[in-house]
């Protein structure tokens, strides 16, 4: 059995009422799903109190370096010093889930539980994202047939895409509407996967309903045969988007192994989308805890980079201090050394690979934020490589700590915690965007190739030209930028490993999500739909007779 499942199967755990009750939330407020799990009001976020705390890593190896894993750490390591801390995590997703890199409830003695409900359907948010999504494709292909009440629209322009939360390849380009003529509009179409989704991500991006619907009113859809273009508001299906996700607006109480309190809301994925939790979750998180630890996926050149040009310009929100994961794994990855190879010593690969932290290193310091450095140990990792990379940290005047919550629980997270506590109480975090809303597309797009990724420039496809006109042409100039790029390179080639130089960020289109409030320039070979691995995690899965579940983690 995977020793994961095993621990989260093994540990009891207390009902959610008690652990609500941690966080001050009487019974009659609770909407609890089943003995474990429970949506929480909106009423509940009020004036914001908390640290904010992200955590974010270095470019990740394909098996990903465990930030959920030091989140969750971090929070039972804050609580064991003494102190009112809360998780606020994003939800799994489960494509990776049964793919390759596994679910998104941490790992060891660091998770949240209950394991198998918040890596499968967990209280149904990502169903309610994807029916909602696919109420408007429907809408919207309804309207093309229905010439009484034709809103005009160029098939051929048609933005929206229809979602699955499922790695599945083949569903990226097809074509709908075959037949006969009460079939539908023969049109070229596609997939992206649900937490790719604007309406994830104006889930997250959303203050409350009413910001809700305004965001999805202003979905861009399409273009009229005259070039104007239409808005999801014209398709009068607003309320019934709004009303699919009435629960899944509500961000969800769960408990650590340790049973302290875990907040889990919204979509992973910052390569492709924001990756950032929502902002009703992070905000009542800091209304109901002292210090609150949120995560942002993949590396810090997507996540990061993400969580503070996107998710901080719309919430309002300054962050006090970032953690920054490495592993020695990762770092001899990015020294050369091959998959096969990492679990060997190899101090000069540490040592090579190590400017790959220090450019991410130095890419929080442009916020305006001190990164705090936690090296996530696995077991395999020797005193010589945890030294080496502990003075090559030093020399950059970084913090460092071992983060052991994977063996070890909150008490393998008590120095970290103890660092991130005084990062935050020195006071010299001056948090700051990197880019102004009234500068051009273009000019956003290249401030985070050149400044974030350490690009030379950046080059576009003539259809990627053609988009950022239009969009500037119809008043979406201000809006900030959502790279979709590979997050195994600072590149858009994800064979260029450490830190690359002499090299150009190449944009062959561009997607918007106006309700969400960003543009998405598509780089390199990356897909919004992925696909399985030639052996996804899905086929050592299984479930017997009594119910019980294996080969999950």
């Amino acid at each position: 059995m995977n020793i994961d499942l095993k621990i989260a199967q093994e540990t009891p755990m207390e009902p959610i009422q008690r652990i609500a009750k941690k966080l001050g939330i009487d019974q009659e407020t609770l909407e609890p799903y089943g003995h474990y799990k429970a949506k929480l009001p909106l009423s509940l976020i009020k004036e914001e109190k908390g640290n904010l705390i992200l955590v974010t890593a270095l470019s990740p190896t394909p098996a990903g370096e465990g930030k959920t894993t030091v989140s969750i750490g971090l929070t039972d390591g804050l609580n064991k010093i003494g102190k009112d801390a809360l998780a606020v995590l994003r939800e799994p997703s489960l494509g990776p889930v049964f793919g390759i890199k596994g679910g998104a409830a941490g790992g060891g003695y660091s998770q949240v539980i209950p394991m198998e409900d918040i890596n499968l359907h967990f209280t149904g948010d990502f169903s309610a994202v994807e029916k909602a999504n696919n109420l408007l494709a429907a809408a919207i292909d309804n309207n093309l047939q229905n010439v009484k009440r034709t809103l005009n629209i160029d098939p051929r322009t048609i933005l929206w895409k229809r979602v699955m939360d499922m790695n599945d390849r083949s569903l990226r380009h097809i074509t709908i509407g075959l037949g006969g003529k009460f079939d539908g509009v023969p049109r070229e179409d596609g997939f992206n996967i649900t937490p790719a989704s604007e309406i994830m991500a104006i889930l997250c991006l959303s203050e409350d309903f009413e910001d809700l619907k305004r965001r999805i009113d202003r979905i861009l859809i399409g273009f009229t045969f005259d070039r104007e273009p239409i808005y999801a508001k014209s398709l009068k299906v607003t309320g019934a988007m709004a009303m699919l996700l009435k629960d899944a607006i509500k961000p969800n109480l769960v408990q650590t192994l340790e049973h302290n309190p875990a907040i889990l809301h919204g979509g992973p994925f910052a390569n492709i989308a924001q990756g950032t939790n929502t902002i009703i979750a992070t905000k009542m998180g800091m209304s109901l805890a002292d210090y609150v630890v949120t995560e942002a996926g993949f590396g810090a050149d997507l996540g990061a980079e993400k969580f503070f040009n996107i998710k901080c310009r719309a919430g309002g929100l300054k962050p006090k201090v970032v953690v920054l994961v490495a592993t020695l794994r990762a770092l001899k990855y990015h020294g050369g050394i091959t998959l096969e190879e990492l679990q060997n010593e190899n101090v000069a690969a540490v040592q090579k690979g190590f400017a790959n932290l220090e450019k991410h290193i130095e890419n929080i310091m442009q916020f305006g934020i001190q990164p705090v450095v936690a090296i996530n140990k696995f077991h395999r990792d020797t005193n010589a490589e945890i030294e080496a990379l502990k003075a090559l940290c030093a020399t950059k005047g970084i913090a460092v700590e071992l983060s052991e919550g994977w063996e070890k629980g909150g008490a393998g997270c008590t120095k970290l915690a103890q660092a991130v506590v005084h990062e935050i109480e020195k006071g010299n975090g001056h948090f700051h965007l990197l880019y102004e809303d009234n500068s051009s597309l273009e000019e956003k797009i290249e401030t985070i190739a050149k400044k974030i990724y350490g690009a030379d420039g950046v080059v576009y496809t003539a259809k990627a030209k053609r988009m950022l006109r239009q969009l500037t042409k119809i008043g979406m100039s201000r809006l900030p930028i959502c790279m979709a790029k590979t997050q195994y390179s600072f590149s858009d080639n994800a064979k260029l490993l450490g830190r690359p130089s002499g090299f150009t960020i190449h944009i062959r289109e561009v997607e918007v999500a106006n309700g969400a409030g960003f543009i998405v320039p598509i780089s390199g070979k990356v897909m919004r739909m992925p696909g399985l691995p030639s052996v996804p995690a899905a086929e050592h899965m299984d479930i017997d007779n009594q119910g019980n579940i294996s080969g999950l983690s």
